[in-house]
């Protein structure tokens, strides 16, 4: 007899789950294209503990439902095409009276391995559109190889292929590498950027916890060109090119709740926690830039429980932080030699209509001029809270906000000049002790007095695939040479503060 894992097998098998049982056969139909020595790691673990003395029932039906999200996850599979049956063996009754051996199908369909495609996306402060070829499972073993062509509203244009693959067959730790090409206009600081570069990344997450690890290793080789006739002199001593050599980690734990939230891009309960370090030019790294830079993201939400008002009515409030620092070092190994300062294009920019709201795009912090240079240390934050259109219910996409947020962006001020540049032979060279000075000066700097802030309303969409926003904002406090933005602003994202 064969049982399917429906709502009806499922309610017998709870009946019968500590009833001992044994698989004799496990076999997958459907997966052509798909090599057995992945389909075994994939396996081995339901094999094994069928083979336990002391399984049972429901020791198999949790394994088996391992196996098949470890088959979701390869990305291979069309996700409604899986099917399991499980059937009871034909088996000699005197041998093991008290114990049910089993056979276990699974069936699947595996998706076409070529996939090409033609869209738009959005990402913060940038819409674009996009083409891109996809080629799936294509040694056998869940290799994927994407190649991607894009222009945007500020990327004049971008291409990168990426080739990824399972390592040992675990659909959790992924193996990519990738090179690219990119044009994009920086009109905040008057000049273009292009970038050409290759990189490895390894990719690991957690199956019980959802969290996500990533170390990549890139070289990218950059220039600043293109400059504006009203560039500033800032803008111009960066021109020209440079090569970063960097190692990056990143790990991320999100939880939010984004099932039960009218949108993905709209969640109404839960955190979520992302921090990035990037280690360029030190130590056995190459490059003409050499720096840590460390980014700390903290995101919110929460129903808001009104009085004679229902919990599930669609009220949140919602907060972010984030922080970073850039900490220039010595190239080599050597944490006391002199240090460059860092340049236009590593440093952190702040304000716009995702981030700091009520300013214009890289309106806080450090300008010469009408360009925004950026800064070496920040930190911003927020917090908004959400109301549904009358007559639209919590169910609806839309929703009125009301915000508030602020945040500060400051540059090193090296101290100590007369000590540059002695024995480089640079004399924009910075010894170690005046790099720590100014970085102890500027965290000081960034805790005194108010931040930069604005406030304002607005109205919220939140379509699947990024979130629109059209605000008004009103800038309360702003620092000398700073840009805010009164009035209307839009903003496209996929992450707000």
């Amino acid at each position: 007899m064969s049982t399917p894992i429906d709502a009806q097998g499922l309610q017998t098998i709870l009946d019968n789950s500590l009833t001992p049982a044994a698989i004799r056969v496990v076999e997958l139909h459907g997966a052509r294209y798909t090599r057995r020595s992945l389909l075994d790691h994939i396996f081995k673990p339901l094999v094994e503990t069928g083979s336990n003395p002391n399984c049972t029932l429901g020791d198999v039906v949790s394994s088996i439902s391992t196996a098949q999200a470890k088959l979701s996850r390869l990305g291979i599979f069309v996700e409604d095409s899986f099917r399991v049956f499980i059937s009871d063996a034909r088996k000699d009754v005197s041998v093991h009276p008290e114990r049910t051996d089993l056979d276990i199908a699974f069936n699947v369909k595996e998706r076409s391995r070529l996939a090409l495609g033609a869209g738009t996306d959005f990402g913060n402060t940038e819409g674009s559109a996009y083409t891109n070829a996809e080629l799936r499972n294509i040694f056998g073993g869940a290799e994927t190889l994407t190649v991607n062509a894009r222009t945007g509203t500020r990327t004049r244009s971008a291409y990168n292929a990426i080739f990824s693959a399972p390592i040992n067959g675990n659909p959790d730790i992924r193996l990519a590498a990738e090179t690219q090409r990119s044009s994009t206009q920086k009109p905040w600081a008057s000049h273009e950027e292009n970038l050409t570069g290759a990189g490895l990344r390894l990719d690991w997450q957690k199956a019980d916890n959802g969290d996500t690890h990533s170390i990549a290793y890139s070289s990218i080789w950059r220039q600043i060109t293109g400059l504006l006739p009203s560039a500033s002199p800032t803008v111009r001593a960066d021109a020209g090119d440079s090569l970063k050599s960097s190692i990056t980690y990143t790990f991320t734990r999100d939880r939010f709740n984004r099932a039960a939230a009218p949108s993905p891009t709209l969640p109404q309960s839960g955190y979520l926690l992302r921090a990035v370090s990037e280690l360029a030019g030190w130590g056995p790294l190459q490059g003409d830039v050499s720096f840590s830079k460390t980014e700390v993201e903290l995101s919110t939400a929460s129903p808001l429980p009104l009085p004679g008002v229902k919990p599930t009515s669609g009220i949140s409030i919602g907060g972010g932080l984030r922080m970073g620092l850039l900490y220039p070092l010595p190239f080599g190994f050597n944490l006391t030699g002199s240090a460059m300062p860092s340049r236009i294009n590593d440093r952190f920019q702040l304000g716009g209509p995702t981030d700091v709201r009520g300013f214009k795009l890289g309106g806080l912090g450090p300008h010469d001029g009408a360009d925004s240079v950026g800064g070496d240390v920040y930190a911003a934050g927020g917090v908004n809270l959400l109301f549904p259109l009358p007559r639209t219910g919590p169910d609806s996409p839309l929703r009125f906000q009301v915000f508030a947020n602020g945040g500060r962006l400051v540059a090193l001020k090296h101290k100590g000049k007369s000590k540059q540049g002695q024995g480089d032979g640079d004399p924009l060279r910075i010894d170690s002790g005046a790099v720590r000075r100014s970085v102890s000066s500027a965290v000081s700097e960034l805790a005194s007095g108010l931040p930069s802030l604005a406030a304002g309303v607005g109205l919220v969409y939140a379509h699947p695939a990024a979130r629109f926003e059209l605000n008004f904002s009103l800038p309360l406090v702003m620092r000398r040479g700073e840009e805010g933005r009164k009035g209307l602003q839009v903003g496209v994202g996929i992450s707000f503060l």
